[in-house]
């Protein structure tokens, strides 16, 4: 296959960049790697190399070049001329950042919905994601859990009518994301709590109560906040360290 036009994979992870005529191969080397760091397939601290990633996804290295920029600008890899480049650890600044953004833009969000006119088709879209997410809960698949969660706020986004906003919303939290895959896999001990958060929206949508929309969404977009101090405790390797940054050579960012 001439991966430089068709669908890029990182090898040994099974996933892939999402691929189609709409997307540059930059766009897709991009989603692959953000994906990887994400889920921690890609390590904070991990040393990556535009040489070796060029060999395993046979693409030229400019596109992964410019990839590995655009993660640097979102902070998920830290560049350093001369030295290489890391994937970032995880930074309680970029946290409190991402949070506020994301609590910000699905408040208003939730709010325009429960103002709409007819919600009909939303409350059925989004109480057939929570019957999923319960199935998912009970058989413990938190990977397809936070695809639902994902598809559930996305719902919410799209139905506010504001096309695009979803690519914000994506973008603003990302580094959130990073945080709620560690606490879905280690501290997060009853995710059945985030789907009685999610009936919660959903009731308050359908009455068409705004102020009980927003503060049932800032209940839920808050919930992992209080995993934080816990998550840094058990993964402290995973979070800035000046120690860390010293025993790969590295000046703290």
């Amino acid at each position: 296959m001439n991966t430089e036009r068709g669908t890029v994979k990182l090898a040994g992870t099974g996933r892939y960049a999402q691929g189609g005529g709409a997307l540059s191969l930059t766009d897709r080397v991009f989603q692959a790697m953000r994906d990887e760091i994400v889920s921690f397939k890609l390590k904070p601290y991990e040393a990556i190399s535009e040489k070796k990633i060029s060999e395993r996804i046979g693409v030229s290295r400019t596109p992964i070049r410019e990839a590995l920029a655009r993660l640097a600008a979102h902070h998920l890899v830290d560049i350093y001329p001369q030295r290489g480049t890391i994937v970032s650890p995880l930074r309680k600044s970029d946290l409190e950042r991402s949070q506020f953004l994301r609590e910000a833009l699905e408040v208003g969000l939730v709010q325009r919905v429960a103002q709409l006119n007819d919600k009909t088709e939303l409350i059925k879209k989004l109480r057939a994601e929570v019957a999923l997410q319960k199935t998912f809960a009970a058989i413990e698949d938190d990977k397809r859990f936070y695809s639902s969660d994902e598809d559930f706020h996305r719902l919410i986004a799209t139905f506010a009518g504001l096309p695009g906003l979803w690519e914000e919303i994506v973008r603003s939290k990302i580094h959130m994301d990073r945080c709620r895959h560690l606490s879905l896999a280690t501290v997060e001990t009853d995710i059945g709590v985030i789907v009685e958060q999610h009936n919660a929206i959903i009731e308050a949508i359908e009455a068409g109560d705004a102020d009980k929309a927003a503060g049932a969404m800032r209940t839920h977009l808050r919930r992992v906040l209080e995993f934080i101090d816990e998550i840094a405790d058990l993964h402290p390797h995973f979070f800035e360290d000046q120690d860390a940054q010293q025993q790969f050579g590295l000046a703290a960012r």
